[in-house]
């Protein structure tokens, strides 16, 4: 998946960010559909969401995206006493594209479901701090006497430096509009940690590989995210299984079919790559490299690495720092 290339003209548009708390009755319909990406994410009740031919009810947990130029329609869902969600306007980043691919719906409609309980308030802090950036002003450079002291003495007060602007502002509050410059970058940093963290955790709703259903398949995900979380923690078979609440026997058969090869060894691949970053860009010593790396001597350590970059450890970081002919 990737983004189509935005009009230049689009691309210069204002952001938008809000947050809505709405009853039965709300509905918002565009026929040829928004000149701008929306997100949106729900915190409370349901919204079902229409793009095209494809549709989602949103609810607690959920966050969607639609893309632009495709007719929307989307309200409170039937049967829901409200629907409280943040929602962004806005221009995405070319690297969003491979984080919302899997969860394609069709026509520009981006489902990401079943964000677990315990990222709900990060997410939700995301955006309130997303909602704050979008009226932040640069302090001013301190003044070359004193800061913040004029020159007959007396001390002026002043906001904090890089403080927000209140809501009152800058629009009515729960709505903000973001111009160019710092305060828009601020939000999409922001609006990228949720997308990211929604879309790193959420469930999958593809198929794993034959006799892996989606739950296993997620699981298996999750073991290869420890794993290149903390390559030189003390993993092993039971304790990696323990972590998605498998047996080891269990893990090892998902884990083959997802990925052809055996947990551990996935571990020593791991280890063995941070390695290689260690010795590419640190002056740590062989020794202080494979401590780092969770490999248990020097002499393990650089029998593996030769094994699988032809060199010894020495020799790789040399041929790195020898100079061009």
């Amino acid at each position: 998946m990737s983004f189509p290339a935005a009009d230049p003209d689009l691309a210069a548009e204002l952001m938008i960010v809000g947050h809505y708390d709405k009853a039965p009755g709300y509905a918002t319909r565009r026929r040829d559909g928004s000149p701008s990406w929306l997100l949106m994410w729900t915190q409370a009740g349901a919204g079902l969401v229409e793009q095209g031919g494809a549709a989602v009810v949103a609810g607690a947990g959920d966050l969607v995206v639609l893309g632009p130029g495709v007719a929307q329609h989307y309200r409170v869902a039937p049967g829901a006493g409200r629907w409280r969600f943040w929602w962004v306007h806005f221009q995405p980043r070319a690297a969003w594209a491979a984080w919302l691919g899997p969860y394609g719906r069709g026509d520009g409609l981006y489902a990401v479901g079943g964000v677990p309980g315990e990222l709900h308030a990060r997410i939700d802090a995301a955006f309130a701090r997303a909602l704050r950036d979008a009226h932040w002003v640069p302090p001013l450079p301190p003044h070359p006497r004193t800061p913040h002291t004029p020159a007959n003495g007396t001390t002026r007060a002043s906001a904090p430096a890089g403080a927000a602007v209140g809501a009152s502002a800058g629009g009515p509050v729960g709505v903000a509009v973001v111009m160019v410059g710092a305060a828009r970058e601020l939000v999409l940093g922001a609006v990228e940690e949720a997308l990211v963290v929604a879309a790193a955790s959420a469930r999958s709703h593809g198929a794993g590989p034959e006799g892996v259903g989606p739950e296993e398949d997620e699981r298996v995900r999750r073991v290869l995210a420890i794993i290149a979380a903390r390559p030189a923690a003390p993993h092993s078979v039971a304790s990696l299984a323990r972590a998605v609440a498998l047996s080891p026997s269990r893990l090892a058969h998902l884990f083959a079919a997802r990925t052809g090869d055996t947990p551990m060894r996935a571990v020593r691949r791991a280890r063995l790559r941070h390695a290689a970053g260690l010795l590419e860009v640190t002056d740590l010593d062989v020794g202080q490299v494979a401590a780092a790396s969770g490999f248990a001597s020097p002499f393990h350590f650089s029998r593996a690495f030769r094994r699988a970059y032809g060199l010894p450890p020495r020799d790789y970081r040399a041929r790195l720092r020898r100079p061009p002919e």
